[in-house]
C-alpha cells in the first residue's frame, strides 16, 4: 500500500512539473536564467522554505 502512495505522489509531482513548461515554455525559461543568477544561499533558502512547507502540508492533511 505504501509503494502505491509513492507512486502516486510521483505521477502528481510529474503532472505538476510539466504544467509549467507546456503552458508557458518562454516564462519557464526566463525564470531557470534567473534562478542560475540567484546565490547558492538563496536557493538553499527557497529549498528549505519548500520542504518545510510540504512537511507541514502533509502534516495538517494526515
Amino acid at each position: 500500500m505504501m509503494w502505491q502512495e509513492l507512486w502516486i505522489a510521483l505521477a502528481l509531482l510529474l503532472v505538476i512539473e510539466g504544467i509549467m513548461p507546456f503552458i508557458s515554455p518562454k516564462g519557464l525559461r526566463e525564470s531557470l536564467l534567473t534562478m542560475a543568477s540567484l546565490s547558492d544561499r538563496t536557493l538553499r533558502i527557497g529549498g528549505l522554505v519548500c520542504m518545510i512547507s510540504g512537511v507541514l502540508l502533509l502534516y495538517l492533511v494526515r
